[in-house]
């Protein structure tokens, strides 16, 4: 008896958990780009319709938050804010929730970042 509610309420626990997490917001750095992500075959893929690279060690989030393989997102298309490396290569990936995704403007090029402006606080672009 004592088992079973040890375990009802470690499933409740977990839900609650599972449940706050996705209440919180995420916040992206101002270098972060949004794009449509299909992974082909890792570390292949594809970024607004144009061939794309995964970085080694890229990390990819899902939107509870959590790191996802790659290779189970394969042929997936993904609306995705994202972060370039040095040598132009995928480096952090967050799949955006659906009131992420709502948030608009937000760049798609470099171009678009630089002339617009970022408020981190309110996780918003403006274009003056």
């Amino acid at each position: 008896m004592y088992r079973c509610l040890l375990t009802a309420l470690a499933s409740a626990t977990i839900s609650l958990g599972a449940a706050a997490q996705n209440q919180i917001g995420r916040n992206f750095p101002a270098d972060a780009l949004r794009g449509d992500l299909t992974i082909v075959q890792p570390p292949q893929a594809t970024l607004n319709g144009k061939p794309a690279r995964l970085a080694p060690g890229t990390r990819i989030r899902g939107q509870n938050n959590m790191l996802e393989l790659s290779g189970n997102l394969t042929g997936q298309r993904l609306l995705v804010h994202y972060t370039l490396d040095t040598e132009g290569l995928l480096k952090d990936v967050w799949i955006l929730r659906p009131e992420e995704a709502a948030k608009r403007p937000w760049p798609v090029t470099p171009k678009d970042a630089k002339e617009w402006v970022f408020d981190p606080v309110g996780q918003a672009w403006s274009k003056p």
